[in-house]
């Protein structure tokens, strides 16, 4: 791969709840990771179908919507090298009772909805992901602002 690669990790409502946010972030970091942009808002109906349109005829959609807007997530941008992979592994399986124990479902996660954390799948996709909650200014500001 050429490069570093993006994804987009929400921490969701149950993880930001629990006060595990900063166990999270340090999970993130500790695998390689950069957070190059980050922000902690609260999800309206709109914002939150909008994202999750993908899953609109789903059975779980309406379940999924009220989960998101049940309290405050915080969305980052992550960057590494294969970031997509990488952020997927350490998340673990969708599940949390499948999920092992070092992975962030596995510690945080407590079934397939309240499951901590969220992540995108493939490289369009965390393109997409990314621009819906980030505008290019706001991480190229950050980008320019680290050290080194």
């Amino acid at each position: 791969m050429a490069g570093p690669q993006r994804t987009l990790a929400i921490l969701k409502p149950d993880a930001v709840a629990k006060r595990a946010t900063g166990q999270i972030l340090a999970c993130i970091e500790a695998a390689g990771l950069e957070i190059i942009a980050m922000k902690r808002l609260w999800l309206d109906q709109q914002r939150a179908e909008g994202f999750y349109a993908v899953h609109k005829e789903r059975p779980f959609f309406s379940d999924l919507v009220k989960f998101m807007t049940s309290g405050p997530v915080v969305v980052c941008v992550l960057e590494a090298e294969g970031a997509i992979a990488r952020w997927r592994e350490l998340m673990g399986p969708t599940n949390s009772n499948e999920a092992p124990t070092g992975t962030i479902r596995g510690d945080f996660g407590s079934d397939i909805e309240r499951n901590a954390v969220h992540g995108s799948d493939a490289p369009e996709t965390a393109r997409l992901e990314i621009a819906y909650f980030f505008n290019a200014s706001e991480i190229q500001a950050l980008v320019e602002a680290l050290p080194g």
